[in-house]
């Protein structure tokens, strides 16, 4: 979905801060979440889709104040009261006013129907062009290479389409691939020289250029 997780190539953020050093673990509240988050999500029958776009529906005030681990609570809590396994009243007296994500803004039955498919329509080499589609849902084409021409340079196993896992709980695969951009492509004249992103795409992201 396009949203303010969606930080790719986006001005403004700042540098990255590279933490020497950096523990697995700032606070010990961030282990206990990040097990109980997997053993929720297993409970509940929540896949990675679901957690993610969950994570992506948090209100952009929210996620841009809050740490990665605040994040993983943050979806599963939402995840577990969509559910029905908590109620909003229990969530609320053991943690007080607790902030939930948003709801989904695609329904299921708006999703459509993909047959799985496994063998790649295109080769290493090929010249590709991302489809500029917006979608309301969860997806893993970043908004900065829609409508960006790129080359292919691997080919990887199909895996499922993260658009079906993430509403409809449904298994479907799709060709993936390694696509090489060239940074003016993406950024124009202030790119690096001869500078390269490589992003890696499913094929029902991808036409012939």
């Amino acid at each position: 979905m396009d949203g303010v997780h969606d930080l790719g190539g986006m001005q403004g953020f700042g540098p990255v801060e590279v933490e020497a050093d950096e523990p697995v673990f700032h606070r010990p509240w961030e282990a206990r979440i990040f097990a109980a988050a997997g053993g929720a999500l297993g409970a509940g029958g929540f896949n990675t889709p679901m957690f993610r776009h969950a994570i992506e529906r948090m209100d952009p005030g929210h996620y841009l104040t809050s740490s990665y681990y605040e994040h993983w609570l943050t979806s599963v809590a939402t995840l577990l009261v969509e559910e029905g396994m908590i109620s909003r009243d229990e969530l609320d007296a053991r943690a007080g006013a607790f902030p939930l994500s948003r709801p989904s803004a695609v329904d299921a039955a708006d999703i459509a129907d993909a047959a799985p498919r496994e063998d790649p329509r295109f080769e290493v080499g090929d010249a590709v062009l991302v489809r500029d589609l917006h979608f309301g849902g969860h997806t893993r084409c970043p908004r900065y290479v829609r409508g960006r021409q790129g080359v292919v340079v691997r080919i990887d196993p199909a895996a499922p389409i993260p658009e079906l896992e993430a509403h409809r709980r449904e298994r479907a695969l799709d060709p993936t691939y390694g696509v090489r951009f060239e940074a003016g492509e993406l950024w124009s004249d202030a790119a690096e020289a001869n500078a390269a992103v490589h992003v890696d795409l499913y094929e029902q992201y991808l036409e012939p250029a």
